[in-house]
C-alpha cells in the first residue's frame, strides 16, 4: 500500500505528528516515495529535521503552511497519495476566550482540506478527531464535531472519488498540553497539584497507539467511518498516586467547558454504531453499498439499544500499577 506512495501529514510537527513520522520511517522509510510534514513553525520544524536519520533525508520534505490558508494547502498537496490530518487548535480552556480562532483552523481548515483533496485526486483521508467531540460542551469539541462531519459528508460531497475517514480518540498519555506533563512539571518544581475534580476519570491511549490504530484504520478504511478504539479508563486520583503516592494536591474546582466523565460514543451515536473485536464504528445514517459490504465482511455486529461508551462508566479501568508502567514507559520523568 505505501510503496511509491507520497503522504503528507498536517500538523506534523506536534505530539502524533513526529511519532507518526518515526513509525513510517521506520517500517516503510524504503519504500515510500515521500512523507510531507505541513506545519506552521518554522522553529519547530528545523528542530524535527534534526531528529531525522540521515538515510531517509531524500523522503522527507517540509512544508510550512495553514490549513487555513487554502491556496497553500493545494499547493502540498500536489502529487499526495493519502493525507493524515492531525492539525488543530486543541486546548479547551483557550478555545473558550477565542472561539473563531478554532473556527477557523478546525472547521473552515477542515473545508478547505476536503476540497483540495477532492481537486488533487488524493485517494484517502484519515482525520483525528477527540472524545470532545461526543455530546460537546465546549468550544473546542463543537468545533471538531463539526470537522468530523464534515469528513463523513465529504465520501458523498465528493462522489466517493476520494475516501474520507475519521479516527476518534481519548486523552493521549504524555501529549503536549495534556495532564500528565503539567503534573510532572508541578512535581519537579515542588509545586502542589491541581485538581478540578476529584471523581474526574478520562479514556487513555498512548501515542504509539494511537499511530498505530492510524496506520491500520488507513489500510482497512472505505471512507464515512468514525472509528473509536477500546480503550482503558484511568482517575486522576489514580494518576496523582502513580507520580507519587505522597503528592499532595488541591481542588480548584472544572474550568470553562471541563467535564467529569469523557464520551467516546453517546447514545443518539449508538443507533448507527457496530462493533468489532478492537474498535467500534458509527456509520452515517445513509448506508451505502460500501458500508454495507464493509460491516459484512468485518463481521461487526449492531450495538445494544442505549449503547453508550463513556470514561465513567467504563468496564476497562487502569490500576495505579498499570499506570505506573505506562508512564515509566512513554514518558520522560
Amino acid at each position: 500500500m505505501y510503496k511509491n506512495k507520497t503522504i503528507l501529514l498536517t500538523g506534523g510537527t506536534g505530539s502524533f505528528g513526529k511519532e507518526y513520522t518515526n513509525f513510517i520511517l521506520k517500517n516503510y522509510g524504503k519504500i515510500i516515495k515521500k512523507l510531507i510534514i505541513y506545519s506552521r513553525d518554522e522553529l519547530k520544524q528545523f528542530e524535527m529535521s534534526q531528529t531525522i536519520d540521515k538515510k531517509f533525508f531524500n523522503k522527507i520534505r517540509f512544508f510550512i503552511g495553514d490549513v487555513r490558508d487554502k491556496s497553500r494547502i493545494y499547493r502540498a498537496l500536489s502529487g499526495v497519495d493519502y493525507v493524515i490530518h492531525a492539525a488543530a487548535l486543541k486546548q479547551v480552556s483557550t478555545a473558550e476566550y477565542n472561539p473563531m480562532e478554532f473556527v477557523k483552523t478546525n472547521i473552515i481548515g477542515a473545508q478547505n482540506l476536503i476540497e483540495a483533496c477532492i481537486d488533487e485526486g488524493v485517494k484517502k483521508l484519515i482525520a483525528l478527531s477527540t472524545d470532545k467531540a461526543a455530546s460537546p460542551i465546549n468550544l473546542y469539541g463543537a468545533t471538531k464535531l463539526c470537522s468530523d462531519k464534515l469528513f463523513v459528508s465529504a465520501n458523498t460531497y465528493s462522489g466517493n472519488k476520494v475516501s474520507f475517514s475519521v479516527v476518534r480518540y481519548g486523552n493521549v498519555m504524555g501529549s503536549r498540553g495534556s495532564v500528565l506533563p503539567t503534573f510532572i512539571n508541578r512535581i519537579k518544581n515542588k509545586k502542589t497539584l491541581e485538581v478540578t475534580d476529584e471523581k474526574m476519570t478520562r479514556f487513555n491511549i498512548t501515542l504509539i497507539e494511537g499511530v498505530k490504530m492510524v496506520d491500520n484504520i488507513l489500510r482497512n478504511s472505505v471512507g464515512g467511518e468514525i472509528v473509536v478504539p477500546k480503550i482503558p479508563s484511568f482517575r486522576i486520583l489514580d494518576m496523582v498516586k502513580a507520580l507519587n503516592s505522597k503528592s499532595k494536591y488541591k481542588v480548584t474546582g472544572i474550568r470553562p467547558g471541563e467535564k467529569i466523565h469523557e464520551d467516546l460514543i453517546t447514545v443518539s451515536d449508538s443507533l448507527n454504531t457496530y462493533e468489532g473485536k478492537y474498535y467500534y464504528y458509527i456509520l452515517p445514517n445513509q448506508k451505502e453499498k460500501k458500508l454495507i459490504n464493509f460491516v459484512k465482511k468485518n463481521k461487526l455486529k449492531k450495538v445494544k439499544k442505549n449503547f453508550f461508551y463513556n470514561s465513567g462508566s467504563n468496564k476497562n479501568f487502569l490500576t495505579i500499577s498499570e499506570l505506573k508502567k505506562i508512564i515509566n514507559s512513554n514518558v520522560k520523568i
